[in-house]
């Protein structure tokens, strides 16, 4: 086979091939290679940007956890190898700070592994026997589905011989999420972007919450009163008897009493707005007066200070004889 026909070859074994290798993956390195990316898109304003960098974890056998990531670098004017002195650096900075981490692999973002990614994957040969290869997917599209697959594949190298030619290709390796509770705490805390709220929003919160409950069972009993009209759900009496009652309790909404009650409680709580935010403003301004006077009076205090400094100055403040009184 000639090393053209060799070069056209997929570099990754067909799905038929399977890996025994148990590979599980802590949502730290998700996050980090994430946001290597979007870092490196905003920086060359490009949508798919040259990303690599390292994956450390623990290997037992044929279980692999991949737990924390730093990013690399490649040599000046040569875009296939490796920036292996920085490389040597940050492994070691990590060793320093988690000795029971190794380096396992290293990540990149493509779509699909190519002969560039193979010779990359050598290099890593003289860190790790068995370096793994973990690849982020962008395509774009937001995840809508419950359920959705992570963007990311995981390989393993091995050799492939064809026509007695042998080659270094990847084969797909499957994974599984690990999450401690320090991790789950902390992504969740990601999410919902820290504790900064106030009371007023976990109370609005609330409210939103309560709010949409009530949407959804009154949404719930209109679908049954509609099947029950429409022949396509059973009547069940006793739940239709229930419901006549719910609404028969409600007050009448087109009630003359009732509504003039409704808009007087409304135009309250109106008014209770207004005034909280009046006081307020009244507040700020009170500090702001406050300030303003405070500055007011050290500047006074400053001129006043001066002017008797400048009094003082002469040939006369010293006890000296000017020109004045020279013809005396």
């Amino acid at each position: 086979m000639t090393t053209m026909e060799t070069d056209e070859l997929p570099v990754v074994l067909s799905s038929a091939n399977t890996s025994t290798l148990s590979l599980s993956l802590h949502p730290l390195p998700i996050l980090n290679i994430s946001e290597h990316l979007t870092r490196l898109q905003l920086q060359q304003n490009t949508n798919l940007p040259f990303v690599i960098g390292a994956l450390l974890g623990t290997q037992n056998g044929r279980e692999v956890e991949i737990v924390n990531t730093f990013e690399l670098s490649m040599d000046d004017g040569a875009s296939e190898r490796l920036n292996h002195a920085f490389l040597d650096s940050r492994k070691d900075q990590y060793k320093q700070v988690f000795p029971s981490l190794e380096l396992i692999g290293w990540y990149t973002v493509t779509q699909e592994p190519t002969l560039r990614h193979i010779a990359l994957h050598e290099q890593f040969a003289a860190y790790t026997s068995n370096p793994i290869l973990l690849i982020l997917q962008p395509n774009g599209a937001p995840v809508k589905a419950e359920g959705h697959s992570l963007p990311l594949k995981a390989y393993e190298p091995t050799v492939e011989i064809r026509e007695h030619t042998s080659r270094t290709v990847f084969i797909e390796v499957g994974f599984s999420i690990e999450i401690g509770e320090a991790e789950r705490i902390a992504v969740d805390w990601t999410a919902k972007g820290g504790e900064v709220g106030t009371s007023l929003d976990s109370h609005l919160q609330t409210q939103r919450a309560a709010v949409k409950m009530l949407h959804d069972r009154i949404q719930l009993l209109i679908q049954y009163v509609s099947g029950v009209l429409s022949g396509s759900t059973p009547k069940d009496h006793t739940a239709l008897r229930s419901l006549s009652s719910l609404i028969a309790s409600l007050p009448a909404s087109e009630h003359a009493e009732f509504r003039e009650e409704f808009d007087k409680e409304y135009e309250d709580v109106q008014l209770t707005a207004v005034l909280s935010s009046l006081t307020n403003s009244a507040n700020i301004l009170n500090d702001l007066v406050d300030k303003h006077n405070a500055l007011s009076g050290i500047r006074d205090d400053s001129r006043m200070g001066g002017g008797f400094m400048k009094r003082r100055r002469g040939p006369m403040a010293f006890g000296m004889m000017g020109d004045w009184d020279r013809g005396i």
